[in-house]
Formats: C-alpha cells, sequence, structure tokens
C-alpha cells in the first residue's frame, strides 16, 4: 500500500473529499538536504474517496491517503513503458520500410532518422491521447482512499 499524510480542505456530499498531500523527492529524509539544491517538495490536491469508518472527517484533519501498491505500478506501465515500447516498435518497423541508407525510399540516412523520430513523436501523441480518451475509467480504476491518521 502507497500512503501519504494529508489534510482535508473540503468535504463533498458524495462521499469523497479534497485533500492538499505534500509530494516530497526520493531525497527529502536525508540529513543533507538543507544544503543540497535538488530536495525538492511540492504540494499537491487530489480528490480521494473516504472509507466508511472515515465519513465523520471535518476540514483540517490529518489523514492518510492510500492507493495500492499494484495500481502504482499499473500507472508506471500505462504512462512510461508501454509508450516506450511503442515509440520502439514504430522506428523498427518504419526502418524496415524505409529501408537501409542510400538505397532506401528517402535516400539520406539522416533525413530517414528525422522522418523515424518524427513519426515515433507522433505514435507517442496518438497513444497518449487514446489513453486521455480513457480518462474517467482510469481515474474510477486508480481511486485513491482516505482514513483518519493514527495519531491524529
Amino acid at each position: 500500500m502507497i500512503k501519504h499524510d494529508g489534510i482535508i480542505i473540503a468535504l463533498n456530499e458524495d462521499g469523497t473529499a479534497l485533500v492538499r498531500i505534500v509530494q516530497t523527492s526520493a531525497c527529502a529524509a536525508c540529513k543533507a538536504k538543507a544544503m543540497c539544491a535538488s530536495a525538492e517538495s511540492a504540494e499537491k490536491e487530489m480528490t480521494v474517496q473516504l472509507t466508511v469508518d472515515s465519513l465523520q472527517l471535518t476540514v483540517g484533519d490529518a489523514v492518510e491517503v492510500m492507493v495500492q501498491q499494484k495500481m502504482g505500478w499499473k500507472a508506471v506501465v500505462l504512462a512510461y513503458l508501454l509508450p516506450f515500447f511503442v515509440m520502439l516498435a514504430v522506428m523498427f518497423i518504419g526502418n524496415g520500410l524505409l529501408g537501409d541508407g542510400a538505397t532506401g525510399l528517402l535516400g539520406d540516412e539522416a533525413k530517414r532518422e528525422a522522418v523515424l523520430g518524427t513519426v515515433a513523436l507522433c505514435a507517442m501523441a496518438v497513444y497518449y491521447l487514446v489513453l486521455g480518451m480513457f480518462k474517467d475509467k482510469l481515474q474510477k480504476e486508480f481511486s485513491f482512499t482516505a482514513r483518519k491518521r493514527d495519531g491524529a
């Protein structure tokens, strides 16, 4: 289970809440972060589903926002790995179709590489547009839950 601490900033009538979390970088726990320019954090606001035992929460309460670990891995696959493989496949297939070097359809190898790179980037753009069309379905599947933080 992936967990973040947050604070409720608004409650909705549908059993959800708007929660502010502080998302920190991996090095935020480092003892040298005060002297390091790469230590960063950002506040994020997200809508979360309240658990049944957390329905009595009020604005300002400290909560723990959670999502299942497998959902995190699924998000990584959809956002990073799958588009990477789409890009590679387009480049390899395009390379096979356009031919080699001076004997290929485009002639100059630099032109062929430029065309392949452009087509691969366009394929990734199409992938993300299709992914965006399923935004509502994905938001339901990747739902975060919140419960009152222990000791709060």
